[in-house]
């Protein structure tokens, strides 16, 4: 990971050397500041040159005459990872940071490096920060926006997600991924006649977005309604990807509620040979519950809760089948 930043460094005083000279609020112009440019501009070619030593004395030179300059720091920080001393450009990223909290860049890079250590909690952290602080430079830019909305909905901030989403259609009524992206929203904020709605007008904008697709017909499924549309959807969403385990396990499960039990098992046995999923296995273990298949619908819910230990409801069918297995043996046992 850290060669990436070594090849990010390598040109990044290209972009940092135009403020310089664009703007007057960075180096005034008087002795002290000619004595910090000149230092600066030294240090740039140095490490051009791929010279870091000499690159960071120039630069602290630089820092001596003016250590409230957050660009000096930010170019510090840059051949500290050209060094692998990830510790200092930690450092001078968050004296820049603190002289000039606004800033988009030092967060960004806060966040690589923070990914490269696996500290992922951090790295999220700055992205978001970096983000925020990017929109208010280019409030209307909805890439940004929908960046960050990914971020909220990887840190399970659905409502924060929401308004970032409400935002983007604000700004584009006619995004179909931003209609999709703020009804998956929606059904984690159990909102699901919104989330049914911003899925249906996702669709309007792109009939053949197979992700709207799956999610539409799935939802019909969990409310028993309007199945025969769901298949369609479904089935449409399967021809553009046959192998999605997702949509597999979402026609195996409509078999199920359709009936279909026989279908549904092939479907959802399927779904779990491509993905190992929570969700498929508890539809799995259902599905051979209704056929009286104990053995395979106790080991189904059995691998979800390893996947997912939190499900009460799976942890209560597990309880009830070795109670019912329990009560059973003791009839046995008298006879």
């Amino acid at each position: 990971m850290i060669s990436q930043f070594k090849k990010w460094a390598k040109g990044v005083f290209f972009c940092l050397l135009i403020p310089l000279f664009i703007n007057t609020k960075v180096f005034a112009l008087d002795k002290k500041a000619s004595a910090t440019l000149s230092h600066y501009i030294m240090g740039a070619m140095y490490e051009q040159l791929g010279d870091i030593d000499l690159a960071i004395q120039e630069y602290k030179k630089a820092l001596k005459t003016d250590s409230q300059n957050s660009l000096i720091h930010l170019n510090l920080a840059s051949t500290y990872i050209k060094k692998n001393e990830i510790p200092k450009a930690i450092e001078e990223l968050n004296l820049t940071i603190s002289l000039d909290p606004e800033v988009v860049e030092p967060h960004a890079i806060l966040a690589l490096l923070y990914s490269s250590q696996n500290k992922l909690d951090l790295a999220t952290a700055e992205y978001e920060i970096a983000l925020q602080n990017a929109s208010k430079r280019e409030p209307q830019n909805i890439n940004i926006y929908k960046t960050l909305g990914a971020v909220y909905l990887q840190q399970k901030k659905f409502k924060d997600a929401e308004n970032i989403y409400r935002l983007i259609l604000d700004l584009s009524p006619n995004d179909a991924e931003a209609h999709f992206y703020l009804g998956s929203i929606c059904e984690e904020l159990k909102k699901r006649d919104a989330a049914i709605n911003e899925l249906k007008k996702s669709l309007e904008l792109n009939p053949d977005y197979h992700e709207a697709l799956n999610y539409l017909g799935y939802l019909y499924v969990e409310e028993n309604q309007n199945l025969d549309v769901a298949e369609v959807m479904i089935k449409k969403a399967l021809e553009m990807q046959s192998d999605n385990g997702a949509y597999v396990d979402s026609l195996g499960w409509l078999y199920f509620k359709q009936g279909k039990l026989k279908e549904a098992i092939e479907e959802l046995e399927r779904a779990g040979s491509l993905m190992e999923d929570p969700v498929i296995y508890d539809h799995l273990g259902d599905a051979y519950f209704k056929v009286n298949d104990i053995a395979n619908a106790k080991l189904n819910w059995q691998k979800s809760l390893k996947l997912d230990p939190g499900q009460d409801k799976i942890k209560e069918k597990i309880e009830k089948i070795n109670k019912e297995s329990m009560t059973n043996d003791k009839i046995q046992s008298t006879k």
